[in-house]
């Protein structure tokens, strides 16, 4: 993919002070964090290195990374040696994708209270599947499952919802064998709809009692308990929504998909069309409108402020594993499924290394010296490393 002739640093960089000066009263420092991490990601204010063609002897200086999550420059690298860890827990199934998301009544709430939502989001729709699932009337299966969080829409409006990513099928309740899920429908989506939200609703009632809750601005009136009820019978009237993607196919195809979804950002600067007079423009898909293309335009505040609702509190884990899958259990869980199976443990990838190619010749490009923010303007004339193999 060719290079973006328009980032998310450049908007930054031309708006970013206006932007604090106007509403940096209401920003938390993970917010001018991450603005800080964007606009020097690969300038000089991080430092570089020089490198050298193993073939041909090139030489050119490179500038590092800033390596945050939320940067749409640095979540490639990040994202392949995920993936390559994964490789070894797939199992040879089926899989289904199935996409938890939240009433957009709750989004103001979830915005002031982000870890403690964020995470409810997390365990309520994996108990959802997991209680489901092991039904005798569904599945009668212990299953794992790995949920992904992501918080946008298309729009970059604050839409918070999770992937889930399911094998085809799970342990018996008794463990003696693996039940096969139809290869057409994994769970009935209205069920596992009523018990997400029973389940979430009934969370969130607890954590009002328990005055974990805050409530800023216009929501200060559903810090009583009364308001807070009536709020909750409301939600109880709305479809809370599940979709159960169609199934896709087995291990090979598996990390492909996932790569669509790990390791996002808000939007990656490929999306973005054009910035002038103060407007930026950048690309969305209507799936009201049958996921047609469209281009919006909003002011660079708007823009700003849109990316910055998605920025996650420090420490929020974003990928989890549930079930089977659950961190403390994986292993032994993996090789009992694969015994049942009767398949063997794919070997794990090597974690890719992120090469650089010589534009010359087209062979890896190697670092050979390393310079500090301070160094850097002066790297050009240092007199470069000389390679190891020579003998002179």
């Amino acid at each position: 993919m060719s290079r973006p002739t328009l980032e998310v640093a450049d908007i930054l960089r031309v708006s970013g002070s206006s932007f604090l000066a106007r509403h940096g009263l209401h920003l938390a420092p993970q917010h001018r964090k991450v603005m800080d991490a964007i606009v020097r990601c690969r300038t000089v204010a991080l430092g570089g290195h020089r490198d050298r063609c193993s073939g041909c002897g090139h030489q050119a200086i490179s500038y590092n990374s800033c390596r945050n999550r939320h940067c749409p420059k640095c979540q490639g690298n990040a994202r392949a040696r995920w993936l390559a860890a994964r490789s070894a827990e797939l199992l040879p199934v089926p899989y289904f994708h199935i996409v938890f998301t939240m009433p957009h009544e709750l989004s103001a709430l979830v915005l002031q209270n982000k870890r403690l939502l964020y995470d409810l989001l997390f365990r309520t729709s994996a108990a959802t599947l997991l209680e489901v699932a092991c039904d005798p009337k569904h599945l009668g299966a212990d299953i794992g499952l790995l949920s992904v969080l992501h918080t946008w829409g298309q729009n970059l409006q604050h839409h918070p919802h999770v992937h889930c990513v399911v094998p085809g099928g799970g342990l018996a309740l008794d463990g003696t064998r693996w039940v096969i899920a139809s290869s057409r429908f994994f769970l009935p989506v209205r069920v596992l709809s009523r018990v997400f939200r029973g389940k979430f609703i009934a969370e969130l009632k607890q954590l009002l009692l328990q005055g974990k809750l805050q409530f800023h601005g216009s929501l200060k009136e559903l810090a009583t308990p009364e308001r807070f009820q009536h709020f909750l019978r409301r939600l109880f009237t709305k479809d809370w929504v599940v979709y159960a993607k169609p199934p896709f196919g087995g291990a090979e195809h598996v990390l492909h998909y996932l790569a669509r979804y790990t390791h996002r950002v808000a939007i990656s600067n490929h999306r973005l069309v054009s910035f002038k007079d103060g407007q930026v423009s950048f690309r969305w898909k209507d799936y009201a409108a049958g996921s047609k293309q469209k281009i919006m335009t909003v002011s660079a505040d708007e823009f700003l402020r849109r990316f910055l609702i998605h920025v996650l509190p420090k420490g929020l884990v974003r990928i989890r594993h549930f079930g089977l899958f659950a961190n403390r259990k994986r292993s032994a869980s993996l090789l009992r499924c694969r015994v049942l199976l009767n398949a063997t443990a794919t070997p794990p990838q090597p974690a890719p290394t992120a090469l650089i190619r010589c534009p010359l010749c087209s062979n890896p490009m190697l670092v050979v010296e390393r310079f500090t923010s301070h160094q850097l303007p002066t790297a050009a004339a240092i007199p470069p490393l000389k390679p190891r193999f020579d003998s002179s």
